[in-house]
């Protein structure tokens, strides 16, 4: 019986990533792909400006993946056909808060690289911290700064990060929209919000734009030899600056708000990579 889960001892999350490529080309009928995204918190509505979907199938029809288990993601994968490229776009992430091991957090990386991406969007809701940057909008991120303490690296595979958010991306995005600003991305590890005080740290160690996802991610994909682009969607303020609670909910309700702006956003960046 092969493995299911990426973290299993006796199975490789490099061939169980193999392996749910093979399957998502069966189930496809795509036999490669070119760029992947990941959608992230109030990110969901943008997806349907991208272009035309060719095929989309549940996470869990593919090795490896578990059903999604946050609010305002879904459990699909979807292949999309835009110009001359094939788009595959994940609906949904696994958190590490989530408990699963870093493998399963950054298993839909690996299956994009083993699917031929070569390219990929990682996505986010997000706190921010200038206060100029109301709930809403997009922010390249430039680099981040990992606090959950862990890589999804296996063994003494020493991969370079400089320059990890790709800067040609970057500058693509800014032809596309030059109102975009960038920031350092920290992820926590979660699932609570930061305290004031943290956010206070974040601050005092150059970050601007907090979450609980994304490193990791961007760190396989490093890995894997594809070229990264982070953009956070910024759905609060963070911890402290406004002095009222966070909550989910106002998370997702930014994104909705914003999904005309960032399916544009998506819509006319995709191409130019």
């Amino acid at each position: 019986m092969i493995p299911t889960t990426p973290d299993s001892p006796d199975h490789s999350p490099y061939d169980l990533a193999q392996e749910a490529a093979a399957r998502l080309a069966e189930l496809t009928g795509v036999a490669s792909h070119d760029v992947a995204l990941v959608l992230g918190s109030g990110w969901l509505p943008a997806v349907d400006a991208l272009g035309e979907a060719t095929a989309e199938i549940d996470t869990t029809d593919l090795p490896g993946f578990s059903a999604a288990a946050v609010a305002g993601h879904s459990g699909k994968i979807r292949s999309i056909r835009a110009g001359e490229r094939n788009l595959l776009v994940f609906l949904s992430r696994t958190h590490y808060y989530e408990g699963k091991g870093v493998a399963a957090v950054v298993h839909g990386v690996r299956t994009a690289a083993a699917a031929g991406c070569r390219t990929i969007v990682l996505t986010n809701g997000c706190g921010g911290l200038r206060e100029t940057w109301t709930p809403g909008t997009p922010v390249l991120i430039s680099d981040h700064i990992n606090l959950t303490g862990r890589s999804p690296i296996v063994g003494a595979r020493f991969v370079d990060l400089t320059d990890l958010y790709s800067s040609r991306l970057r500058a693509l995005c800014r032809e596309v929209d030059a109102s975009l600003d960038e920031a350092v991305y920290v992820q926590f590890p979660g699932p609570h919000y930061e305290t004031p005080a943290e956010i206070g740290m974040v601050r005092a160690i150059g970050g601007e734009l907090v979450g609980m996802s994304t490193t990791l991610e961007a760190i396989a994909a490093r890995e894997a030899g594809m070229e990264v682009l982070g953009i956070s969607l910024v759905t609060n303020l963070a911890a402290g600056i406004t002095g009222e609670p966070l909550n989910h909910e106002e998370v997702l309700e930014a994104g909705r708000a914003a999904a005309s702006r960032m399916g544009e956003l998506l819509g006319r960046i995709v191409p130019t990579i």
